[in-house]
């Protein structure tokens, strides 16, 4: 078996987890208060991994959860003290080798505004409707909206 990469970011009441295994299939989550276990089989070789991470601090197993999609599997650990910052995801002080900070979604999250708050919400909202489709949330805050900018106008035609 081999330990499948994976990126991390910590928030201020959850950590996130994304294990890049494209096409994985047979996919276990296991949350236990210390520590997490995932495994697969994934990839066009069907190669099975599996990674068992001790984590640095305690989680809410019965509210940790997680999604697959056809590129990844993300999964959302809900602390068991909010407001604590991880400086890592494991136990121990040196990082495995799979296992990477996510720096396009790190950020220093004692500074965060009520409306970013309300992105957590939304991806923890995600989480509990895990039935079917493929939602992705929208975490930067851009919504869409069918209103016309005041610099939109209309595109030339292609000759």
């Amino acid at each position: 078996m081999h330990p499948a990469s994976a990126k991390w970011y910590d928030r201020r009441d959850s950590v996130f987890i994304e294990f890049c295994v494209v096409d994985s299939k047979d996919v276990n989550v296991s949350f236990d208060k210390t520590k997490f276990i995932f495994s697969c089989v994934g990839g066009t070789d069907n190669v099975r991994h599996e990674n068992e991470i001790e984590l640095f601090e305690a989680i809410d197993e019965n509210e940790s959860k997680h999604k697959r999609t056809d590129r990844s599997v993300s999964c959302y650990l809900r602390k068991a003290q909010p407001g604590k910052s991880w400086p890592r995801l494991t136990k121990e002080k040196s990082q495995p080798r799979w296992l990477s900070v996510d720096f396009n979604n790190w950020k220093e999250w004692e500074d965060d505004s009520e409306e970013e708050m309300g992105n957590f919400d939304q991806f923890s909202d995600m989480m509990n409707n895990m039935g079917g489709g493929d939602f992705q949330p929208d975490l930067d805050g851009d919504e869409d909206d069918d209103t016309a900018d005041s610099d939109d106008e209309k595109m030339p035609d292609l000759e």
